[in-house]
């Protein structure tokens, strides 16, 4: 007679069913160890995010002013006064105004920086890293320069059209060009969008470039056929940002014509943030400046829903397949 070792029976029942425990157990404390690593983030999100945004929404509802420190119920109070309040209309107008041609100019620009970046071989390093360093430069000293710069009579950008013979406008003054004025601003920190683009240029496959020269296409027929479309997702994503920033746009037209209260700025230049500001921290009006920043979150929201409804039919997807 022969005799046999008897093996550990891996297969038995009992071991299956050991195994989703054991794997229940360390999944339970991998998600454990997760929730302990975010867990600050989380806090600070319940408490300043969240928890501020509700507290707006119930102030909203109420007559608060900071310097009495008193608040009274106001029901809907505030909201009316939204649609009875002629600067909310007129700040509105100009955001609106200023968002539709802001975002297109950022757009562009961004995109046409990062294509010549996209384009450089030696040294490009170095010039990604001076055409990012307007975004690091703080908006105070850009509010600085561009003060200068956009002076009607002594301005850097008026002397130099006056040498092509143009005589430029006031830029500061002039109601025409107060928003122009202040999308310049805003084109000088274009390197956040550009370096959007940039990463998604530098993911267009090669070869459909070399075929489509194979089939004798031009750069503009490239540019339409292949880095529009294989970029859309880029470019999805930044109009959608870039449309949120429009929006709120404040430091720049504060730094220009509203940081002087004693000096009269124009009324092109109120816009929807800075009125909010005006309302919350000069007249201490809080209940009335919550429902301003309500009235904007909604505005925003269906703003961004309609940009992805329309987007999702331009945006390629590379696991798509049509």
């Amino acid at each position: 007679m022969t005799s046999t070792v008897a093996s550990p029976d891996t297969g038995s029942p009992a071991s299956k069913a050991t195994r989703p425990v054991r794997k229940r157990k360390y999944n339970r404390r991998e998600a454990l160890a997760g929730y302990l690593f975010i867990s600050p983030w989380i806090i600070g999100f319940l408490i300043f995010t969240a928890g501020t945004m509700i507290y707006s929404l119930i102030i909203s509802f109420s007559r608060y002013n900071l310097a009495t420190n008193v608040i009274k119920p106001a029901g809907t109070n505030n909201y009316q006064a939204l649609l009875d309040n002629p600067k909310v209309a007129a700040s509105l107008g100009n955001t609106l105004f200023y968002a539709v041609l802001a975002v297109p100019l950022e757009i562009c620009f961004a995109l046409f920086l990062a294509m010549l970046l996209n384009r450089v071989g030696r040294g490009a390093g170095f010039f990604r890293t001076v055409y990012y360093l307007p975004k690091m430069t703080p908006m105070v000293a850009t509010a600085a320069i561009f003060f200068l710069l956009l002076n009607g009579n002594t301005g850097a950008i008026n002397q130099g059209l006056r040498f092509f013979g143009i005589d430029g406008p006031q830029w500061l003054v002039d109601p025409t060009w107060v928003k122009p004025s202040i999308v310049l601003m805003t084109l000088w920190g274009v390197s956040g969008t550009m370096v959007i683009f940039l990463a998604a240029l530098k993911t267009v496959p090669k070869d459909l470039y070399e075929v489509a020269s194979l089939d004798g296409a031009g750069p503009v027929r490239k540019f339409f056929t292949i880095t529009l479309p294989m970029i859309s997702g880029a470019m999805f994503f930044n109009v959608i940002i870039l449309t949120i920033a429009a929006f709120q746009v404040f430091d720049q037209a504060y730094l220009l014509f509203w940081r002087d209260q004693n000096n009269a700025a124009p009324e092109a230049s109120l816009f929807y943030a800075v009125y909010l500001f005006q309302e919350a921290f000069r007249q201490f009006n809080f209940g009335f400046a919550a429902a301003m920043a309500w009235l904007l979150f909604v505005i925003l929201m269906i703003l961004t829903f309609i940009q992805v409804k329309v987007g999702n039919r331009f945006v390629y997807y590379e696991g798509d397949r049509s």
